[in-house]
Order: C-alpha cells, then structure tokens, then sequence
C-alpha cells in the first residue's frame, strides 16, 4: 500500500515552494496567508474582520496582524460598518485588486499547466477527487472547522 501520508506531504511542500515563488506582484512579496486574505475579501462582498478570519480558520489576534500588514502596503482598506461601528469591514484597494488578480492569473497558469500533462479524464478525475476530499474533510472533527470553499 501506498504511503499516502507521503503522498500528501510531497503535495503540500510543491504547492507550498509554488506559492513562495508566485506571490509577488505590482512590486510587493505577499505571504501565503496574506495571498488567502486578499483572495477571501476579494471573494465576499465587504466581509467583517471576522467573517474572513473564520473563513480561514485563523485567531483574529493573528489575523489583525496580517490585515494591518496588508493596510499599510496599500491593499486592503477598513472602514466601520455604518450600521455596527463596532464591526469593521475589509475591501481591496484598486492596488490590492490588481494584486490579487494578478496571484489568481499566476496560480491558474500554474494549474493550468500542471493539468496539460494529463488527459481530460484524468483532469476531471483529479478534480473529482479533490472535491471529495474536501467534503469528506469538512465532516472530520479532527481539522480544519473552515467551510468548503
């Protein structure tokens, strides 16, 4: 049988140097957590400080780092919830917006890449698979309590 926990961590590490390298964009080096956090408040619509943190399953001690990181590099701006002062919500800057669409364009030509080395069947097989994985991952009480995405 397969070593699958090695199958895994082999995954991880290559997609973990391919984020390293792709992360850069319009003259700034974006963390992995910060190239999710662009992606997350791209992908809602003025989402709270801790709409984003829960998406990402991170503490929003450590998470409010990251966004004032991300404020002062010029991509990401808070403002108050007109309707709960209390509450703060996220949006992109038109820098951040160009940042991030230029991570998504670099990622899904890293993917597409990766996929043109096997055939249409096996494409949708890997991607079957995946969305399995995850499904079956969201229902563990072991990990990752982060909604499907």
């Amino acid at each position: 049988m397969e070593n699958v926990r090695e199958l895994f961590q082999i995954m991880t590490r290559r997609f973990g140097f391919m984020n390293k390298n792709c992360c850069s964009a319009g003259g700034c080096d974006i963390s992995l957590i910060q190239s999710h956090i662009l992606y997350e408040i791209d992908r809602q619509h003025k989402p709270s400080m801790q709409q984003v943190a829960e998406a990402l399953g991170t503490d929003i001690t450590t998470f409010s780092r990251q966004v004032q990181s991300l404020i002062k590099i010029k991509l990401v701006k808070k403002t108050p919830d007109p309707d709960d002062r209390r509450v703060n919500l996220l949006s992109l800057t038109t820098e951040g917006k160009y940042v991030a669409a230029s991570i998504d364009r670099q990622m899904n030509e890293y993917l597409n890449e990766i996929f043109s080395y096997m055939n249409n069947f096996e494409k949708e097989t890997v991607i079957h698979s995946i969305k399995l994985l995850n499904e079956a991952m969201a229902k563990s009480g072991q990990c990752c309590s982060t909604p499907s995405g």
